[in-house]
Formats: structure tokens, C-alpha cells, sequence
């Protein structure tokens, strides 16, 4: 596939023939649009002292969509072309029936360029990108002689895409990705325990590639598995947790932001229906999600149905005021879209999406929320979790814990999960750090089979009343 710009106007469709094409698929509809994308994207993996995996993946196609109310016709084809675009507006336009729809207005125009338009996989040549990941290898092993594994890998893409509105207006954006990750397997006296650290962002490779950044992530993996082989079992009870800044964000991410997207609670069915303008969550609770933190992983130019991405606070204060939208869920609930349209590709149709998501800072000093547990769980990494949108009740398990009793970090522990709900945990914040910080770029989100690049962030927090699995005390 060529690495010339992505211009399917220009190559592949007549601009004013697809305009005519989308405008009869949505007559008598509410909203829709015609999605273009090309996408690149490439990933090594080093395993075992070797080259395990090198893969290269194109594609490009289009989706056009009709919405009427409540329901959205959809088709998507990877071919672009006017045959193609005929056939998908028959398919989409089931959806708008007999017309009589309002339509919806335009999304605003913006300039905002949040990163660079450069394409990543070619900010390196193949066997610069090789003889990384064998110094990464080679470095890990280096550190500690428990090392029995290393895994690292390097992964680079872009994705182009171009939006048509029926107006008339059309939207670009050009959206690199980058990461590198790096896993590590210690052993001693038969035991044997993992750690891993990596991240990146829309951002070319130089900086991930410059040893001084890749080696952080490496000793920061062998730390965490060497804290990991000194655990001992967790223990099991009600218990006060402190969850450190950062990365455990995941954590709200998870419990709070999905039951804070409009269509759960259009439809009724999130546990944070109904409540807005309510007290949800303890004084002090600031909660924001913003798209628009130039090169984070997590941050759009422009959502996937052409609205600028935004800076969009959805509990201030302990106050709920605001719902992630995008258009079709903004429209039926009487708001504007908060440019949080999003979809996994061309394949798949927008629905209301985080960003990059994450609770603001208070004035507490991190050292002193740790100091105040009697008897408790100092959480500072985390891994897999699930939640129900319904209810809020999730589960997290720990990657990095400690136990803490009268205010004094003792031994790490092994097997701790976090269990609660997220709208009792909202209001048991009893204490706000002073010390706001990002995740270093590595989230991504699952919801109703679509996957998309998100980012999380915390400060330090004191949550009262955690249920924490773990063996029995």
C-alpha cells in the first residue's frame, strides 16, 4: 500500500459523486456521514533472546451511516469505490424508512492538530527497530542474573482518516501511534514471578528508541518482579486501600467512565442514570475527560463523526455534570455532542468512547495518605479488571501492592484484588493527593466488541472500605 497521504478524493471517488451518493442515502434521516480510512501498522516482538514475531498490516475502506432516532444503518466495504458506495447507501438507508427526520446540525470546524501527521513505522529502519529489541534483551539480563525471560516489542502505526458530511464538509485527521514494552521472569529458590512496564503515545519513535527512555522501562519491569518475588500472600477483608497516581487510574477508568457514557444512560441502564446534578462522590472529587492533551495516546484531533475532541469535566466537586456524547446519544437526550465519537475503524459504527480520563489533584501530601492507614493496602499497580455498567461493581487485580499497618509500607503481597463498586467508592475518597499524574501510555478500551486507544490518570487516593481478595487473614 503506498506511503503517499491518504486522499480518496483525489484517487479513488469523485468528490461532488460521493456527496450526491450520501446525501440521497440519509434524505428524511436525522444525521449521518460517509467514513474513510487507511490504516498501517507494524509490531516486533523479541522473545527468548530471538526475533519471535514481525508483523506488517494494511487496510483502508469506508463505512456510511444513516440514523433516524434510535436506529443507525450501517454498511462498510473495502472498497472505495462509487459501485461500492451505491451498494452501502441501499443497506444504510433501511434505517431511515419513510423520512420525516430533523436533521441535526453540522459538527464545528476546528484547527486544533494535537500531534504530529509524520508516519511512525518509517521513523526507523527495520534493523535499527531489530537491534533495539536485542539491547533491550540484552541489557534486562544484564541487570539482574535472576532473569530466566525477557519479552520486549515495538509497535508503530497510523491511521487516516477523511469524514464527508452531507453539507458538504469534510474533516482529516492523521493519527500516529507508538509503544514499546518490556517483560521480564525472575527466578530464585524455585520461584518464579513477572513484571512489565512500557508506553508511548502519538508520537514518532526517536524518543522510544533513545536508550536512555527504553532502559527506564526495563529496570522498572525487574523492579516490579523483583518486588513481586519478596510478596507473601494478600490478605482478605474490608479494608481502607491507597491506590497510587497514575496508571491505577485504570481503575476509574473501569468503575466511574463507562457508567459516565450517554448511551447507558440514555437507555437507563447505567448506575449513574438519572443522578445528574446529584452528589455522587465525596467532596474534592474532580473528574475529567479530555481529549485534547496534545500527543497522549488517548487524544483525538476530531472524533470519528468530525466533532473536535474536548476538554469535557464530568464530576466536579463530588457534583455529577456531565455525560460522554456522541451525536445520535447527544441528540436524543437534548445536549450537544462532547466530541466523543468513536469507533475501532471504518468497520465499525461511533458510539459515546472515553479519551484520555482522569480525577484531578487535591492537597493532600501522598506520604501522609499512606501514613493515615491504620491497616490497609498501598495499591500501586494494577492489571486485568471487569465491571458491570449496571450496577458498578468491579473487580481489579494488583500487579504491585503492599501491606500497610500503622501507617508503615510493610512487605509486598501477592494476589490482592480490589473489589467494589463505583458509586460507593466515589463517596468513600477520603483522601485526594497532591500529586496528579498520567498513565505513560499504554491503555486501551473494550465495549461491545470495539477496541480504542485510551489514557487514564490519578493522584494518590485514600478509599475508605475496599473489599480486598486475597487469603484469609
Amino acid at each position: 500500500m503506498s506511503s503517499t497521504p491518504f486522499s480518496p478524493f483525489e484517487t479513488l471517488l469523485d468528490r461532488e459523486t460521493a456527496l450526491n451518493i450520501l446525501r440521497e442515502a440519509v434524505a428524511g434521516a436525522d444525521d449521518g456521514e460517509l467514513f474513510l480510512e487507511r490504516r498501517r501498522s507494524e509490531a516486533l516482538m523479541f522473545d527468548d533472546g530471538r526475533l519471535k514475531t514481525a508483523s506488517y498490516d494494511a487496510s483502508e475502506g469506508f463505512g456510511l451511516r444513516a440514523v433516524r432516532g434510535e436506529v443507525a444503518g450501517y454498511a462498510h466495504s473495502t472498497e472505495i469505490s462509487h459501485a461500492a458506495l451505491r451498494r452501502a447507501a441501499q443497506t444504510a438507508r433501511l434505517a431511515v424508512g419513510d423520512g420525516g427526520g430533523t436533521w441535526a446540525d453540522a459538527p464545528e470546524g476546528t484547527n486544533q492538530k494535537l500531534y504530529t501527521d509524520a508516519d511512525p513505522i518509517e521513523g526507523a529502519t527495520f534493523p535499527v527497530k531489530i537491534e533495539t529489541l536485542r539491547e533491550i534483551d540484552s541489557f534486562v539480563r544484564d541487570l539482574d542474573k535472576r532473569v530466566v525471560q525477557v519479552t520486549a516489542s515495538i509497535a508503530a502505526s497510523l491511521q487516516e482518516v477523511e469524514i464527508l458530511r452531507p453539507e458538504g464538509l469534510s474533516v482529516r485527521d492523521v493519527r500516529p501511534m507508538t509503544r514499546i514494552n518490556v517483560s521480564v521472569i525472575l527466578e530464585h529458590a524455585g520461584r518464579r514471578e513477572s513484571g512489565s512496564a512500557g508506553g508511548g503515545g502519538r508520537v514518532g519513535l526517536d524518543g522510544l528508541l533513545d536508550p536512555a527512555d527504553w532502559q527506564a522501562k526495563a529496570r522498572e519491569a525487574v523492579r516490579i518482579a523483583s518486588v513481586n518475588l519478596e510478596a507473601v500472600p494478600a490478605p482478605a477483608g474490608v479494608m481502607d486501600v491507597v491506590l497510587g497516581p497514575g496508571w491505577p487510574g485504570i481503575l476509574l477508568h473501569e468503575a466511574i467512565g463507562h457508567g459516565l457514557e450517554g448511551d447507558f444512560n440514555r437507555k437507563g441502564t447505567s448506575a449513574f442514570a438519572g443522578l445528574m446534578g446529584q452528589q455522587i462522590a465525596a467532596k474534592g472529587v474532580t473528574v475529567l475527560d479530555d481529549g485534547t492533551i496534545p500527543d497522549r495516546r488517548g487524544s483525538i484531533s476530531v472524533d470519528d463523526e468530525g466533532t473536535p475532541s474536548a476538554k469535557n469535566i464530568l464530576i466536579e466537586d463530588g457534583k455529577l455534570v456531565g455525560y460522554m456524547q456522541d451525536r445520535q446519544n447527544a441528540r436524543l437526550m437534548g445536549v450537544k455532542s462532547t466530541g466523543n465519537g468513536r469507533r475501532q475503524s471504518y468497520a465499525h459504527i461511533p458510539m459515546p468512547r472515553m479519551t484520555n480520563t482522569y480525577m484531578l489533584g487535591g492537597d493532600a501530601a501522598p506520604g501522609d495518605l499512606v501514613a493515615g492507614l491504620k491497616d490497609g493496602i498501598y495499591a500501586v499497580g494494577f492489571g486485568g479488571g471487569q465491571v458491570d455498567i449496571t450496577n458498578g461493581k468491579f473487580v481489579f487485580s494488583c500487579t504491585e501492592a503492599y501491606r500497610v499497618k500503622d501507617g508503615v509500607i510493610g512487605a509486598p503481597v501477592t494476589g490482592a484484588t480490589l473489589i467494589g463498586d463505583g458509586a460507593t467508592a466515589l463517596k468513600q475518597i477520603r483522601g485526594i493527593g497532591n500529586d496528579p499524574a498520567l498513565d505513560p501510555g499504554m491503555g486501551n478500551c473494550g465495549k461491545q466488541g470495539q477496541w480504542v486507544p485510551v489514557g487514564v490518570g490519578q493522584p494518590t487516593l485514600l478509599i475508605g472500605g475496599l473489599t480486598v481478595g486475597g487469603s484469609a487473614t
